[in-house]
């Protein structure tokens, strides 16, 4: 079924202020933090959790947690080769950008499909391995908030 040019970000943080990204199984080059498309009749904050959940195996509701909408939207092109997944003559894609804080213990189960493996990074590591413009200032967005909480 292709799909409509709306997704969601969502950067996952441990409490040892370390970002989570993801080396993508279909382009090994590019590293990410949890990404997805919204379903039809699905809201943005939905997909956010149910997206956390397929590619972390991180169940928020579980362990009550809970993921905070940014209210950033980004809108950029859709790379060529991903286009064939969108409906006919989308090439920019409307991105809602979220956030989740978990623990440092936190267990992370991948799924097979989308990634291959992960890495939780400090800063500066998370900024230098990611591909995406978009994901870099929300990295850089959610470091600046954790920070000025710690000073």
């Amino acid at each position: 079924m292709l799909r409509d040019p709306y997704s969601v970000l969502v950067v996952i943080q441990n409490t040892k202020n370390q970002f989570l990204v993801m080396q993508r199984a279909d382009d090994p080059s590019f590293w990410q933090s949890v990404t997805g498309g919204i379903e039809q009749d699905e809201t943005a904050l939905a997909c956010a959790y149910r997206e956390v959940l397929e590619e972390t195996g991180i169940n928020c509701h579980m362990q009550a947690l809970t993921i905070k909408d940014l209210n950033i939207t980004n809108r950029y092109e859709i790379r060529p080769q991903w286009r064939s997944r969108y409906k006919p003559n989308c090439t920019i894609n409307t991105e809602f950008v979220f956030h989740l804080l978990v623990p440092v213990t936190q267990s992370i189960v991948l799924h097979p499909n989308e990634h291959l493996t992960y890495k939780w990074l400090n800063y500066q590591d998370t900024l230098e391995i990611l591909w995406s413009d978009s994901n870099k200032h929300a990295i850089t967005y959610c470091y600046e908030q954790t920070m000025c909480k710690l000073i």
